[in-house]
């Protein structure tokens, strides 16, 4: 089983380790367009329209820009640690048996294409949805290397937001996305809506489960399963996973 996270915009405010070594990372293959995002995005942010380029809002934009301006001295620290917000949150990585996360685990990342909860990097900011000059748009970058760099046999499950499962299609083995509904009774009529926030805390916590309790699901069914012993309210629908929340 491989469980496929989104990265989090929110991040530690600081590393406490040597400064980042791209040779020492998981998934070799991904390092040639790692260098290049990499000096692209230290580049751009020294522009005065940096924050404009990259789609930085106000109040976050001088401390994003001064991380990439720093990404090659700033000290580094663990995926785990530094990724934080409301799906990290729940899925408190640092608890859980680090082999295990590393061998399950996979973040995707509009900077380094993708990472195991064990690498070490220092604190940044680039979107997968966002263009960088001389490279383009970032996900179309990232696909023919994470085409090669991932080659996941067995059940994926995947919890990405939108512009990073556009950067990577999962496969070859049996995939499945999950999303998360609220259901409430509208005039005796069950309704049921999409949820953002407690859609990341929700995924955060099934991922947390399913990595503590060490569950090893094959296929979907399994995969269900196993998340209704967790306490999950959960339905099969295709290539779904639909866990629903009721108020």
């Amino acid at each position: 089983m491989h469980i496929l996270l989104p990265p989090s915009e929110r991040k530690a405010s600081g590393g406490d380790g040597p400064p980042l070594d791209l040779a020492a990372l998981s998934l070799p293959e991904l390092t040639p367009t790692r260098a290049r995002m990499l000096d692209a995005l230290r580049e751009v942010s020294r522009r005065p329209d940096a924050a404009d380029v990259l789609g930085l809002p106000a109040g976050q934009a001088e401390e994003a820009l001064a991380r990439n301006r720093a990404l090659t001295e700033a000290p580094a620290l663990p995926a785990a640690r530094l990724y934080t917000g409301v799906l990290y949150n729940n899925l408190d990585l640092p608890s859980l048996d680090p082999d295990l996360a590393a061998e399950r685990i996979i973040v995707f990342s509009g900077l380094w294409g993708a990472l195991r909860p064990i690498d070490r990097v220092p604190p940044y900011r680039l979107a997968m949805n966002a263009s960088l000059p001389g490279i383009g748009g970032v996900a179309a970058a990232w696909r023919p290397a994470l085409k090669q760099a991932l080659r996941l046999d067995g059940l994926i499950v995947d919890m990405r937001s939108g512009p990073y499962a556009a950067a990577w299609k999962a496969g070859p083995g049996p995939a499945v996305a999950v999303r998360v509904f609220r259901e409430r009774v509208v005039d005796g009529v069950p309704k049921r809506t999409v949820v953002s926030h407690m859609a990341k805390a929700t995924r955060g916590a099934l991922a947390r489960g399913l990595i503590a309790s060490g569950a090893a699901p094959r296929t979907p069914g399994e995969l269900a399963k196993a998340a209704a012993d967790l306490g999950h309210t959960v339905e099969l629908n295709g290539t779904n996973l639909d866990v629903i929340l009721h108020s």
